[in-house]
Parts: C-alpha cells; structure tokens; sequence
C-alpha cells in the first residue's frame, strides 16, 4: 500500500508542477511586461498585439472547443466583452490545445457568438508567455501591456484540480473575479486579488517524447481506453471529447493523466471495501500508473499499425434491438442557466400486459442530457410521486452506465394502459441545443419468466438539515416482507449529499455493508448492479444512512444559510435508497392475479389440448353417467315386474280358499 501512495503522491506533484509549469521556463510573474506576438487567427488572417491601441486594456482569454468548463464560460466572457467595450477593453481569444484544428476553432466561435479575435497559438508559444495553463483562464493586461490579473473568470462552475470530485455548479457566481479585476484597473487601482487558481481542462500541449519509451499508445494506452473509456468518449456521446485515436488521445495526455490518478474518471463512487459490482468501472493500479508514466514520457504513439482494435460498441443500441421505441416531446435547451427538470409523459397505447426485459434510454442530444429517469404511470393515471413510490421506477439513463438487460427469467411488469413519464436533467453546453429523448423496450416472452423485478426504495422525507451543517445525518429503512434477491443498489439525494450506505441486517442478527459511496457527487445517478444476486431472507431489514453537507464548505450548496427539508427540486433534497429487487422463488410474482402466470407459461397448443382433453373427459364421464342411470331405470322395472307377479299369485291362492 505505501509503494502506492508514493507513487500517487509523486504522479499528483508532477501534473501539478507539469500544470504551473509547462514551458520549461519560469513562469511570468504578475506585472511582467509581455512582448509582442503574431498569430493567425480562426479565419488565417495574421493578427498581432501591437495592433492594439495602448489606451487599451487586453484581455486574454484561453480556450479550448471541447472542455466542458469552457463551454460553460465562453458565453460568459461574450458578455463580458460586450459590457467592457465601451469602456476600453478589448477581448482576444486564444486555442492553445494541439488537438484543435482551425476549422474547430472557426465553428466553435460561430456556435458561442465570438465576434473578437480568435488565435490559434500553435506550440503554445502565447501560453507560455502569460502563464496559461489551463482552459478557461484569462489573462488581464494593462495598457502597457504587463500582466495585472491571471486566473479564472468567476466562481459559478469548475471542480477542484486536487480533488475527484467531477465538478460543481452554482445558481450565480459569488466571486466575479475578472470584473473585480478590470473594475480596478478600470479606475486606476491595483488588483487586489492578482491571481486565482484555475479550474478547467489542461491545455494539450506539443510534447517532447522520450527516447526509449517505456509505455506507447499503440502497445500499453489504447487497450486501456478502449475498455474503460471509448464507450462515452466516443462522437456522438455524452463525453465532451473522443479519445478513439492516438490524434484524438495525445493532447488530453495530462489530463487523461491527472483524472485517473484522482479517481475523477472512470466515474465510479463505490468504496472497494464493500460489495462486487457487475458495472464496476474503475481503473486498476498498474493502468493507472501506465497512463502517468505514458504523459511523463511525451505521449508517443508506438507503431500504430499495432493499435488494437475498437470494442464493438452499438451506436444505435447496446440492448438487443428494440420490440418498440417511445420518444419524449422535443425540447428547446438554453446556452447557459441552471435548469429544473423537465417531465415528459408518453402513451404507448399498449392495450394488453407487457413484460420486459431489457431498457435502454437514450439521448436525443448527449451534449445536454445529463441523465433521464423513466417511471411507470399506471392505466389509473395516478401520475408517481417521482423518485419514491414503490415500483413506478422503470429505469434510467446515465452517463457511463451499462442499460438494464435482465437476466434469464428476471423481467420487469408493465400493466396494459400505463403510460412512461420522462424526468430529464439537462445541463446547457454554452449554445442553444435541441433534444428529443426516448426509450428503447425488448420484450420478454411471458412463458419464460419466472421472477418479476421491481423497485422498491428505503426514504425518509421528514428530516429537516439545519443551516451551515457540515455532516447531517438521516436514515431510511426497508423491510423485505418474503425471501428477495436483491439485484442492485443506488443512492439519491441532490447538491447536499455527502455520504450514503447500504447495510443489512438479516433476521439471524448479522449486519453486513453492502454498499458505501463514501464521496456522493449529484452530477452521477449510477446503479450499481451485484455481480451475483443476493439472498434477502424475509425479515431483513435494509438500513441506508446518509450525510449532508448544507455548509459554505461544499461548493454545489445553493445556500447555506436555509433550513432544507424534502422536495423534487435540486436546491431542496431527497433521501432515497434505491433496491432492485425479485421474488426468490420461481414463479412468483407481485402484480398479476395468482393464475396468470400458470396461463402464461401454457403456449396456446397445449392449452387447446388441455381443453380438448378436459372435453373429452367430460363427454365420456356424461356417457358413463348415462349407462348407468339406464342399467339402474332396468333393474328397478325388472324388479317392479317380479313383485307384482308374486302379489297377484297371492290373490289367486286366497280366492281358491274361500271356494
């Protein structure tokens, strides 16, 4: 373990170091002058400093067409260059990532209204020369040209560099740190903040590669992106990039270096103590040390002819092709704002019972959905109250994780005339987007199931998580009522959660922890599918325990300062332990009348012959009645006959007498 953890710690000190210091050079200091340049720009046309007045405030602004971060703020600094114009400040837009050609760079402007210069600094010769390290991060000089500000542009997105956590989003910004900045400068006083440190992308950099490589993209890096990675950073998905070439890959070296060092990517929470996980995506030690070790030495690509091949990922399905697909109404997505979740209601006009088994759902615009929940309204129209009501859960979709295919046997119940409601999370990518969702069903033949999945949840809504508390906890329970396997696991709560587990307490008094997330991030709704389903005896008590952070200390809390209670609003919160669950036994099931699933594992030939036989019986059981009430009407007349014979003859005796 210790080996590890140097190892880990030296890895994080040279990405930081590599991140500050880049050029091999020292990094400019604030108020350093910086000498002209010229560049061409996203159109080819030559541009250089000094074409800028010197009554002239300039602002530099790094970014890069494919981080995230940089989506989210561009429309920011658009704004911003539009509100400064008038007051002498000119706005200039730079690309220093090699993995950015031109024809990027040119849409990119076009789709984020960019109307000022856009350079393309090739070999990172401008970034060297201000300090930039990452994407997005300003440079503010002054009308001497001397550096005067270097950081971020505000506060409102970003994630910590040193931490796994994938991000954080405020409802505004707290810290406008570029208009303090020029607002200063602007009335002649010094920066009182000068420097800020950077959330964002690392700039993808033209490395020096290392004479005798130890790890090559083509022999050690594509096989581990192939199996871990491609499958989102892929065109098309939800990843911001694709990273399914050794030209896509390259200038994401460090990145690609710093996330998996952090744990930030794959996106997996799950603490490794506890439970095996079918869907289980995190790296293991020595991928983790050869994606380092691949950036220290320069990125080389290897022999590309030896590259394996891609995995063969469905661009249209990874379930079984679809029986039917349901789509949701189409919906328009701003450029920037934090949005409510939408709800779509969709009527497949099923008029008889469908079991399923297998749901995927899938994004009209990867680039906007974040992540779909699919619920069941029942043929009554009792819309569910969402993410609550035992068993209207159908399914989700989330980045990275695998769609539902059951097992063998296991299928989900949906009754006829239910209708499917979509609850979509959209996150704005930075221009305007559209989006029409759905969801993809195979059907599962009735005669072949044997167990009905259903979800049920352990919540509790009646806490109440009092201002700047740090560490709130509250509890839930579920009890099972007969002999369960249980199937899978997800936690839910909104920007609050800290912390959530899964521990069981079986009817014998033993406890054991089947699932601990022990750094719950909003931005991921993960299932996390056992490996093997697990025996819940009836009797067992699930207890899910949960933290909330409502303090200033975590950076996605809307505000710290309110008392939080239960609500379907992200600024409010939920508690709910999520259980994917199935009968033990074969055979039974929750939502259908006791005999139908004994009519449904008949096939219509051998109900005709059970009919045919049960006809049959009845005819010759009705012919065999009808021989015997004949034979018993016979024996009656004959023995009628022989009485009244002997009775007569009596008769006849007596009169003889009385002669």
């Amino acid at each position: 373990m210790r080996p590890r953890l140097l190892f880990l710690a030296a890895a994080l000190a040279f990405h930081a170091d590599r991140a500050a210091y880049c050029a091999g050079a020292s990094k400019p200091v604030i108020g350093e002058r910086v000498d002209d340049f010229t560049v061409k720009d996203a159109s080819g046309q030559m541009f250089s400093l000094s074409q800028i007045d010197h009554s002239k405030i300039v602002v530099l602004a790094f970014l890069g067409v494919d981080c995230p971060l940089a989506k989210r703020f561009t429309p920011r600094i658009v704004d911003l260059a539009a509100k400064y114009k008038s007051r002498g400040v000119v706005f200039i837009a730079i690309d220093s990532n090699r993995q950015d050609a031109v024809s990027e760079m040119a849409a990119y402007a076009r789709r984020q209204g960019i109307t000022f210069p856009f350079l393309k600094d090739l070999r990172q010769t401008i970034a060297d020369r201000v300090g930039a390290t990452r994407t997005p991060q300003v440079i503010v000089l002054d009308r001497k040209h001397r550096i005067r500000y270097r950081g971020r542009i505000d506060d409102q997105f970003g994630f910590k560099t040193t931490d796994r956590a994938a991000g954080y989003q405020k409802a505004k910004p707290t810290q406008n740190d570029l208009q303090y900045a020029l607002d200063q400068l602007l009335s002649g006083k010094p920066v009182s903040v000068p420097e800020t440190l950077v959330d964002g992308c690392l700039i993808g950099r033209d490395l020096q590669t290392a004479d005798r490589p130890s790890v090559t993209y083509a022999k050690d890096v594509a096989a581990i992106l192939n199996k871990h990675c491609v499958a989102c950073h892929r065109p098309n998905q939800i990843a911001p990039f694709a990273l399914t070439s050794y030209e896509n890959a390259v200038g994401w070296a460090d990145m690609i270096a710093e996330v998996a060092q952090l744990n930030r990517m794959p996106p997996w929470h799950a603490d490794p103590k506890y439970g095996t996980f079918d869907n289980d995506a995190r790296l293991n030690g020595d991928e983790k040390r050869i994606l380092s070790e691949w950036a220290q030495e320069g990125a080389p690509a290897g022999n590309l002819s030896d590259v394996p091949p891609q995995p063969k990922v469905a661009n249209d399905w990874a379930i079984p092709e679809p029986d039917e697909v349901i789509f949701a109404q189409s919906c328009d997505i701003p450029a920037t704002g934090i949005l409510p979740y939408h709800n779509f209601i969709a009527d497949p006009g099923w008029e008889e019972d469908r079991w399923i088994s297998a749901i995927e759902g899938k994004p009209g615009n990867p680039s906007v959905v974040h992540h779909i929940l699919f619920y069941v309204i029942p043929p009554d129209g009792r819309v569910p109250e969402l993410l609550r009501a035992d068993d209207t859960f159908l399914g989700t979709y989330a980045p990275g994780s695998p769609p539902e295919i059951f097992p063998p046997g296991f299928a989900r119940f949906v009754p006829a005339g239910s209708k499917f409601l979509f609850n979509i999370h959209y996150t704005p990518n930075g221009s305007p987007q559209r989006d029409r969702s759905c969801i993809g069903i195979k059907f599962a033949d009735p005669h072949t199931v044997a167990r009905e999945v259903t979800m049920s949840a352990a919540f509790n809504e009646a806490f109440a998580i009092p201002p700047e508390a740090s560490n709130h906890p509250v509890q839930s329970q579920y009890t099972f009522r007969r002999d369960s396997l249980l199937l899978a696991l997800s936690p839910h709560m909104h920007y609050r959660g800290k912390d959530f587990q899964f521990e069981a307490l079986y009817p014998n008094g033993a406890r054991e922890m089947l699932l601990y997330v022990p750094r719950y991030d909003f931005g991921w709704q993960t299932l996390y599918r056992l490996k093997e389903p697990k025996l819940m005896p009836a009797g067992t008590v699930m207890t899910c325990l949960a933290h909330f952070d409502n303090s200033t200390d975590n950076l996605n809390n809307p505000d710290p300062k309110v008392e939080v209670r239960w609500g379907q609003q992200t600024f409010e919160e939920m508690m709910i332990g999520f259980l994917e669950i199935a009968p033990a036994a074969k055979g039974v099931v929750s939502h259908t009348p006791w005999w139908k699933p004994l009519v449904n594992r008949i096939r219509l030939e051998s109900l005709a012959r059970v009919a045919a036989t049960l006809i049959n019986l009845c005819l010759l059981c009705a012919l065999a009645l009808a021989t015997l009430r004949a034979r018993a009407r016979v024996a009656a007349a004959a023995a009628f006959g022989s009485s009244a014979s002997a009775e007569d003859a009596h008769h006849r005796d007596k009169s003889l007498d009385s002669i």
